[in-house]
């Protein structure tokens, strides 16, 4: 009878044993669900000192407060070229970047001619970075058309910039044959006009710019206007530019509305996220704006009304379906 009993308590044991082992194979249990629904996410940004780096630092808080098992965080870098570079070879998940700098990489052409990177996807675009072209007050240029046969510093060879000046400067006819043209950082560039080494320089960057502030700490400055024709034939041409008027008293001892155009900062992707977590993403830090003000000034330019504003490229179905809600 004793032997009997032990037998069916045995008996038992194997049963529980058996079908707590079988649970566990199976996914039960709280470690392998935390363990099987860890997301990692590197977020590419730019220098430690621009917008990029906090403005994606807070995404990151962002999305590992709002999405259950994620691992997000944001990483310096070389901005747009690098980060659509880092895109491509996997080694980062999301990055911040420039949307003409994103076309140019979807269609092969600027400084990706031959590199076309296919499988990039918008998530949003976030916040203007406009083309200033700044001229000290005393050097008596009024318009873009006043250029030709100036000296001009066009942002470094091969940048981002460079390729916004030579476009608008095409918009008014002139072509580099036509000015004197310096390859000039922004750095450089305001440097060379205090010196009085050049007489305009194209800056893109989110206002008002450091840069440009210094230069208007010390010279009465003038921000050269782009014409509405002009900016309307740019934008039929180049889907990625937006209008923007840079408000009278950005810039000290410059008290006049100036209608410019812009490109956009914006959150890319590849088709490595999936629809599902492009819309968690997206759902996240549109539903935590306040999170990205906190970051930096531009991050109340940031909006759900505007975050589609010059996409250059498909977006994540996921996002999509976010903004339709």
């Amino acid at each position: 009878m004793k032997w009997s009993k032990f037998s069916k308590v045995a008996a038992m044991g194997l049963v529980l044993v058996f079908a707590a082992s079988l649970f566990a194979g199976c996914g039960g249990g709280s470690g392998g669900d935390a363990k099987a629904e860890k997301k990692f996410l590197n977020i590419a940004t730019g220098g430690t000192a621009g917008t990029y780096y906090p403005i994606g630092g807070a995404m990151a808080e962002i999305l590992n407060k709002s999405i259950p098992g994620m691992n997000a965080s944001a990483q310096s870098t070389g901005a747009t070229v690098a980060n659509i570079n880092m895109l491509k070879e996997g080694s980062v998940d999301l990055a911040i970047v420039q949307n003409d700098i994103t076309y140019y990489a979807a269609n092969g052409i600027e400084m990706f001619k031959d590199k076309k990177v296919d499988n990039l996807r918008g998530i949003a675009t976030l916040y203007p970075e406009t083309c200033q072209i700044i001229t000290l007050d005393k050097s008596g240029i009024q318009s873009i058309a006043d250029l030709k046969g100036k000296r001009v510093a066009v942002g470094a060879a091969g940048s981002g910039v460079e390729a916004n000046a030579r476009q608008i400067l095409a918009a008014y006819g002139i072509q580099y044959d036509d000015i004197q043209v310096q390859y000039l950082s922004f750095g450089e560039a305001a440097s060379a006009l205090k010196d009085n080494n050049v007489d305009a320089a194209f800056i893109t960057a989110g206002y008002p710019t450091a840069a440009v502030q210094d230069i208007a700490s010390q010279n009465k400055v003038r921000l050269l206007p782009v014409d509405v024709d002009k900016a309307d034939a740019m934008i039929a041409k180049y889907p990625f530019y937006t209008k923007t008027t840079i408000p009278a008293g950005t810039y000290s001892g410059f008290d006049v509305d100036v209608p410019a155009i812009s490109v956009m900062a914006m959150l890319v992707a590849t088709d490595k996220v999936d629809d599902a977590l492009g819309y968690e993403i997206t759902k996240a830090l549109f539903s935590n704006l306040d999170k990205l003000r906190n970051a930096h000034a531009v991050g109340k330019l940031i909006s759900k009304e505007g975050a589609q504003k010059g996409m250059p490229i498909k977006l994540n179905a996921g996002a999509e379906k976010y903004f339709k809600e």
